[in-house]
């Protein structure tokens, strides 16, 4: 774990001229908008067609779009992907209808992993991974679903942080949170129930099953990749201060796409440990920074290597204790 007074894991000053002037656009985010719902018509166009050509190459292009829409509720909920604050709301809502996230629980439980990252017991995104022992079929099904690329953690991410009314209670106790969160979770479940029953449940399906469950199978690799397997401090039920967004990197991890990859897809998310140093400056832009983070890795080369490892050993160990180097 690289000591926060370490010089060479801090990066430029955020008054440097070259990042205060990455802010957000509106017709940076409208691009990106565009983007993602040109993918998304266009995956569920192709799905619909009667050749089976056609719908996997459909569904391929829908679980582009997945990533796309997630990476989108993440600048919004920032206020990094649109200048006008109410544009990032209206992107944040819809994106999580694609996203199966509510936007408002989002928010709420991604400012707090911005908080406490580092410390592993009290990040609501991290605490489930805190070492400890693990029953035969707990370690089976989990070794199992990643070396499958069976999406197991995407679908657990979501229901554990952001679908979990009582976590989320016990966690914002505010009366105004708590109704929003609801509202949200009501409205989202609605639309779902709509679409079923007006389109079709066999139709849906076929719309939408391969590409969410490769979506989500994708998602698995990205979000594991930013903060597991790193050396993360504990509280232990302490009070500590959070570690300040300068000094968060060394507890982050990025992974390196193409250009392409990582603009048009990703908006930026891979660029993960700039994100948390500057979580103002949008995600496109992140690697304008003249910095390089000291976690990055190159993306395949990470992914090969970390899918090689059984998820016991990769999701409840660190570099330190497994001795590994991902």
């Amino acid at each position: 774990m690289a000591p926060r007074s370490d010089p060479s894991a801090r990066p430029p000053s955020p008054r440097d001229a070259a990042v205060t002037i990455l802010r957000p656009r509106d017709a940076e985010g409208a691009l990106h908008t565009f983007v993602a719902v040109f993918l998304t018509a266009a995956g569920i166009w192709l799905s619909s067609r009667s050749s089976w050509a056609a719908w996997f190459g459909g569904q391929i292009v829908f679980a582009i779009s997945f990533v796309k829409w997630f990476s989108l509720l993440h600048e919004a909920g920032h206020h990094t992907l649109f200048a006008t604050r109410g544009l990032n709301t209206l992107a944040g809502h819809l994106a999580s209808v694609i996203s199966v996230l509510p936007y408002t629980s989002w928010k709420a439980i991604h400012r707090m992993h911005h908080k406490w990252t580092g410390f592993q017991d009290k990040d609501p995104t991290t605490s489930s991974l805190v070492p400890r022992p693990l029953g035969a079929f707990e370690r089976a099904a989990i070794n199992i679903a990643w070396r499958a690329w069976i999406p197991l953690f995407s679908f657990l991410y979501r229901a554990q942080s952001f679908w979990h009314l009582p976590r989320l209670f016990r966690l914002f106790p505010d009366a105004r949170a708590r109704r929003a969160f609801v509202v949200n979770a009501i409205a989202l479940l609605a639309l779902y129930a709509a679409a079923f029953v007006f389109v079709g449940p066999l139709a849906m399906l076929r719309l939408f099953g391969l590409g969410l469950f490769l979506g989500f199978a994708w998602m698995d690799v990205i979000m594991l990749s930013q903060h597991t397997h790193i050396p993360l401090e504990l509280s232990h039920g302490a009070d500590v201060a959070p570690i300040p967004a300068p000094e968060q990197a060394p507890y982050t991890r990025s992974l390196r796409f193409s250009w392409f990859l990582s603009t048009f897809v990703l908006t930026g998310f891979d660029a993960h440990e700039l994100h948390h140093v500057f979580p103002f400056v949008p995600g496109p832009r992140l690697r304008n920074i003249p910095w390089t983070p000291p976690n990055e890795a190159p993306a395949w080369a990470w992914i090969r290597a970390a899918k090689a490892v059984p998820a016991e050993v990769f999701l409840f160990k660190n570099r330190s204790t497994s001795g590994l180097s991902i």
